[in-house]
């Protein structure tokens, strides 16, 4: 019988896997891959994505083009039983649990983001790990260019026009770099933004951008990037976030509307949850990719602490979370399943570093390869031609190539073909003295108030007095649109740093009809408040 090999994710070290088994084993063994998503995403290339110089689909390849020979699977994995070599996985529109057996397992799942630990970043940043982040950020930018282009309110077109980035690693800098060509590329079609009006901040905690280039480099970058009119500061943390603005460590309270975090990398749920030995949030693995205390359970890539030494110390004993080493640990993961069936000696992990290299928009870049340093036009066109020979696939690299000529052949493009909806239930965070909505305003939003306080202020409906009054923690504001007004007749503010659970007009609505309870609170609640009758504008309530 076939061994039956099983890869979860299908990310760089995923793919790259699944394509060596097949090249080692052929038709020996049935190779399944299973993935959230039926696409590979090359991630490097996300923030030209997001900067439009790459349609989004031309980053992606198809993994069932990719793996041909090789069974890819579209699922979610819920779980692992290492006992009985099961992959339990959610499938098909109804999600029904499967259960896949295993002989031999490779975990690349990668990392997700995980911003909890600064108050306000994971409800109102933006972060670039997905296709769909990068989707988001391109529509995002252009969105706030849109509303700077037309806002009468100097205060909310300053907001519009700050975009911050959290984070100066080569993720950071290379969506700051893309993003600060779309918005100066963007400028000729908005007549009512000024250059001078856009202020382009990157915070990062360190004294330095791109620690792990020289600093010879980093140094080269940061001049180019102030050069362009970008603002770094340096060795600040992040305190909070709201929706309107960034509170740093310097004391600055930055208003703005724009806020992409690149940091906050941590293990999966599922990763973190498994009877693993882990270490840094990470999967503890042997020099041979072997997962410790198990013989057919292998991990690589980001969510694996590979030593590339028998007794590491450093950071730098490590290997690090790149696509070029998850492509060389690729390989040797294969070569030891393969030894693994034959019963032969397992080899460790050696690999050096070839270099680095990063994109700083505006056609400059640095580099280090093999031990020497290069920077400006040179390094960029060094950077692009790495990584298209490294897309998989040349069907992929004639589509990056020619989005790259007609980039810089013709303007770029600020169609938004979609702009990002929130979700319809969301949490999101207001400092003391912030302003939720005035009257006059568009009513479209019930809140609820989680923790902090807020003064509502609004005339006496029958006297047209002024009146004021303070809500706390179980309380909620804004529920008179749900009679049908689509006018605020109140002024928000919040007197506390404070929390609330924001639900749209659509989303209360649909649990006003299947909760009961729910419905039945706010018929009394408006009877009470209002001396108002409310019936909810559906067949279930109606038919009561």
């Amino acid at each position: 019988m076939k061994p039956h090999i099983v890869i979860l994710g299908g990310g760089f070290a995923g793919m790259f896997t699944a394509r060596e088994l097949k090249k080692k084993l052929g038709d020996a063994a049935e190779i399944e891959l299973i993935n959230n998503e039926n696409y590979f995403v090359f991630q490097p290339l996300l923030p030209e994505v997001g900067a439009g110089s790459i349609t989004d689909q031309h980053a992606v390849s198809p993994l069932r083009f990719l793996l041909q020979g090789v069974f890819v699977r579209k699922a979610k994995v819920d779980s692992i039983d290492f006992d009985t070599q099961t992959v339990t996985v959610f499938q098909g529109v109804q999600r029904r649990p499967t259960e896949v057996s295993y002989d031999h397992l490779v975990i690349t799942l990668g990392q997700t983001v995980d911003l909890s630990r600064t108050p306000g970043l994971t409800e109102h940043a933006l972060t670039m790990k997905t296709l769909d982040d990068a989707r988001r950020l391109r529509s995002h930018v252009i969105e706030r260019l849109e509303h700077a282009e037309v806002t009468q309110l100097p205060e909310v077109k300053k907001a519009a026009l700050t975009f911050c980035v959290i984070g100066g690693g080569f993720s950071g800098i290379e969506t700051v770099g893309e993003m600060k060509e779309l918005i100066d590329r963007s400028l000729k079609y908005y007549p009512n933004v000024a250059p001078a009006e856009v202020r382009v901040v990157v915070v990062e905690f360190a004294a330095r951008i791109l620690g792990e280039l020289p600093e010879e480099l980093a140094e080269y970058a940061a001049e180019l990037l102030r050069k362009r009119g970008i603002e770094l500061q340096l060795g600040t943390g992040v305190l909070s976030a709201t929706a309107t603005e960034l509170r740093t460590t310097s004391g600055e309270d930055i208003s703005t509307r724009t806020i992409v975090a690149t940091i906050g990398n941590a293990p999966s749920p599922l990763v973190r949850d498994l009877p693993l030995a882990l270490e840094h949030g990470k999967i503890a693995v042997e020099r041979t990719l072997a997962v410790k205390e198990h013989t057919n359970v292998w991990s690589l890539g980001d969510c694996a602490l590979i030593p590339m030494r028998d007794d590491p110390q450093r950071r730098e004993d490590y290997a690090p979370p790149t696509a070029q080493f998850a492509s060389r640990e690729a390989k040797l993961v294969a070569e030891n399943i393969v030894a693994s069936l034959e019963g032969r000696p397992l080899k460790p992990f050696r690999y050096a570093s070839k270099g680095s290299m990063a994109s700083l928009g505006a056609h400059r870049g640095v580099a280090q390869v093999f031990g020497m340093n290069f920077a400006g036009p040179h390094a960029w066109l060094l950077w692009r031609a790495y990584y298209l020979s490294f897309l998989p696939g040349f069907a992929t690299r004639l589509r990056v190539f020619l989005n790259w000529t007609l980039d810089g052949l013709a303007p770029r493009s600020v169609v938004q073909v979609s702009a990002y909806t929130p979700p319809a239930a969301r949490y999101a965070l207001f400092r003391a003295g912030d302003t939720v909505y005035r009257r006059g305003n568009r009513a479209d939003s019930f809140f609820t108030v989680i923790s902090g306080k807020f003064e509502i202020s609004m005339p006496h409906p029958e006297t047209d007095e002024e009146t004021v009054r303070a809500v706390g923690p179980g309380a909620h504001f804004g529920e008179r649109m749900i009679l049908g007004e689509y006018r605020r007749r109140a002024d928000v503010r919040a007197v506390e740093d404070s929390r609330v659970l924001v639900l749209d007009r659509d989303e209360f609505m649909k649990l006003a009809d299947g909760f009961e309870a729910f419905r039945e609170y706010f018929k009394k609640y408006f009877e009470e408040t209002y001396g108002s009758k409310w019936t909810p504008p559906n067949s279930a309530a109606k038919a009561e």
